[in-house]
């Protein structure tokens, strides 16, 4: 910001300071089946943002556990993990506009009535439409790692970030996130150690084996294969 001591002061200045965001929009080309799938099935599967609560009975027509995943890529696992529990309901949240397309494809060939995708900044999401204490698992599985140290700021696992999902989850919820990049992964146990309300359920050390219910990708068979390791980390709200 230079001269300025604030983002208020440089605005009242007229001069505009870009924001970080803990994502980047990439639109993408959308395949045929892509554009398909979002006309068919996002008036009944997609949500589109608004800045207001979401009643999630209402939105689903029952009341059952709620699972929200950001990040879901192409969407594959997070069908797989709906269709593998149907006893619950699951959200996921994408910017990426070909991978809704993709996981709306998949969804809807499957049939799926408990799954519903956002394409929207999961911050503003998780702030404006989701009530407190209303999610049994938040999901963040291989975030962006921002590898150069000058990136780091643009992790989504950050302590305000932390706490707003520790807000979000119920008693006993958990957050659970997954990443390939070893710094990344000791960043995120570091920030979610140091915010109070959280227990980590790692029964030695801080990483956890991966849970059954989170599937394995193509992406980390391969990389499995080269040796890469993959760290899962689940902290729960302990009040």
């Amino acid at each position: 910001m230079r001269q300025f001591k604030s983002q208020a002061e440089a605005e009242a200045a007229g001069v505009h300071v870009s924001k970080v965001k803990s994502f980047v929009k990439r639109e993408g080309r959308l395949t045929k089946a892509q554009t398909r799938a979002i006309e068919e099935f996002w008036p009944t599967m997609g949500i589109d943002y608004q800045n207001a609560e979401l009643d999630l009975s209402v939105l689903f027509g029952r009341t059952a556990p709620v699972v929200i995943e950001i990040g879901f890529g192409m969407g594959k696992s997070l069908v797989e993990m709906a269709a593998a529990a149907p006893e619950k309901n699951f959200i996921g949240i994408e910017v990426h506009r070909p991978g809704v397309g993709a996981c709306l494809a998949e969804a809807g060939e499957q049939g799926l009535t408990n799954l519903r995708v956002m394409d929207h900044d999961a911050v503003e999401v998780l702030k404006n439409m989701i009530p407190d204490g209303a999610l049994s698992r938040l999901q963040l599985f291989f975030p962006d790692p921002w590898h150069k140290k000058r990136h780091h700021k643009r992790r989504i696992v950050q302590p305000e970030f932390a706490a707003l999902v520790l807000t979000k989850l119920q008693k006993g919820g958990c957050f659970h996130m997954a990443t390939d990049w070893e710094p990344y992964a000791e960043h995120m146990a570091e920030v979610m150690n140091s915010t109070s309300g959280y227990a980590n359920t790692a029964q030695e050390g801080t990483y956890v084996p991966r849970p059954e219910y989170r599937p394995i990708t193509k992406f980390e068979t391969r990389g499995q294969k080269l040796g890469h390791g993959v760290w899962d980390l689940i902290y729960e709200r302990a009040q």
